[in-house]
């Protein structure tokens, strides 16, 4: 069953909401307004955190459709740029990598509508954006809506903001969250207990991720200093349409980047598949693709497998038009299929590859003067950003989970009648996607199917 978990506050301050939210968030923010100030969680962090809780507005603005297809389309290439940054790194470009793109983009388009001046213009081009920050938390919120239940899949998406006892925060910016995400506010104590306050934090992101992210901040990354934590949690289980026979399954040889050849266990099935192939031209290397479908019709898994020899180059010069290139070339047809399980983890530290796509003022002098109410006395600046993300692909389906934080401190052609063969023996880049929209929930490469 697919489900969705928002909650929200706010409080009374000088800064007004949005205009055009005005109207819808009348009833919330009175209803957020009674409730008590910021009573929190205990000093050890062991019991349930107190969190102040209202209805999401009954009658939230929507986002424009457009706006929506554009955000689709940057978070897709901001998967992207981080992909590129991540495997550049000395120790990055040989192994198993498995990111969220929608997870990252959703915590930092919470921090976005709280930013201003330089550090706004950062996060907006690394986000590749030029919507308003309300506009593009009000198209992320859009595209993280869950479609109606469907048998063989599970699809869940959390979002939370963790704020520090007593510690104001702007009506402005959280009447955006709520419009947007109806996102709630939890408190914690993180001056006096910020191991107790982590714990709690990493707990909610455990319970809704099914147990698979566990510790998602480390024990530096919430300090003292922390006023906020905000945080996206995201678990997918999804059955494939048509599942892989178990006794096809044997182990054949895979080619590492390395030159070894171990044998791995591999799927196979024959049947019609969208698939697409080229070679040269605007990717610059021979490729093949397949999609896979999952049992609810709308998700999928595509696969992007690059000729033996030619893995780096393909994934170098992969960018947002050439993956947009290939998705849209996928045609079907027979298809003799063969694919690695495969099952593994990977934790991120993401300041340094922010740094990168050009993120520096967040984190250095920064300005989020849009989230302290009156009365703050600190300014505040992006402590750390961190991501886990695990993936699992069997004979029956996939599941998938990635828990995204950030710490905030003060401061095709016709198809061929014979089946085109695609042995999956070498690396190979996946994308877990909503084939509607495009937004991409996953985004990794497999260098070697039996490390995890």
């Amino acid at each position: 069953m697919t489900s969705r978990t928002r909650s929200t506050r706010s409080r009374t301050s000088r800064r007004s909401a949005a205009p055009f939210l005005a109207p819808f968030l009348a009833p919330f923010l009175a209803a957020v307004l009674a409730a008590p100030l910021f009573t929190g969680c205990g000093s050890t962090g062991a019991a349930d955190p107190v969190v102040v809780r209202a209805s999401a507005p009954t009658s939230a603005p929507p986002a424009d459709p457009a706006q929506v297809s554009a955000t689709a389309a940057a978070t897709s290439a901001f998967g992207l740029d981080l992909l590129h940054t991540l495997t550049a790194a000395p120790d990055g470009a040989g192994r198993n990598l498995v990111l969220s793109p929608s997870g990252l983009a959703t915590v930092l388009a919470m921090v976005l509508p709280g930013a201003r001046g330089t550090t706004t213009d950062e996060l907006a081009k690394a986000l590749h954006t030029g919507l308003t920050p309300q506009q593009y938390a009000l198209a992320t919120g859009a595209l993280n809506r869950p479609a109606p239940p469907t048998a063989g899949l599970t699809l869940r998406q959390a979002d939370d903001l963790w704020a520090q006892q007593g510690f104001p925060l702007d009506q402005g910016y959280l009447a955006t969250l709520a419009a947007a995400f109806g996102t709630g506010v939890h408190t914690a104590d993180f001056r006096k207990d910020p191991q107790g306050a982590r714990k709690a934090v990493n707990a909610a992101v455990e319970k809704a991720t099914e147990g698979r992210i566990k510790d998602l901040f480390g024990e530096k990354a919430i300090n003292p200093d922390t006023r906020l934590a905000l945080t996206d949690a995201l678990y997918l289980k999804a059955k494939w349409a048509v599942p892989f026979k178990p006794a096809q399954t044997s182990d054949r040889p895979f080619h590492r980047l390395d030159g070894s050849t171990p044998a791995v266990a591999t799927m196979a099935q024959r049947g019609t598949f969208r698939y697409a192939e080229g070679s040269g031209g605007i990717v610059g290397e021979p490729w093949q693709a397949v999609e896979l479908r999952y049992a609810d019709g709308g998700m999928a898994m595509d696969l992007l497998v690059p000729a033996q020899g030619g893995f780096e180059a393909f994934r170098k010069g992969l960018d947002q038009a050439q993956l947009t290139m290939i998705l849209d070339s996928l045609a079907e047809r027979p298809v003799d299929l063969t694919l690695p399980r495969f099952h593994f983890d990977t934790a991120n530290e993401l300041t340094p590859a922010l740094r990168a796509l050009g993120v520096n003022a967040a984190f250095d002098a920064a300005d989020l003067s849009g989230i302290p109410g009156p009365g703050a006395g600190e300014q505040l600046k992006i402590g750390t950003v961190v991501q886990k993300a695990t993936v699992q692909v069997d004979e029956e389906g996939t599941v998938a989970a990635a828990g995204s934080g950030v710490g905030i401190e003060a401061a095709g052609a016709a198809a061929p009648q014979k089946a085109v063969e695609l042995h999956i023996d070498r690396p190979f880049l996946f994308l877990i996607r909503d084939t509607a929209s495009g937004r991409p929930l996953f985004l990794g490469q497999v260098a070697d199917p039996q490390a995890g």
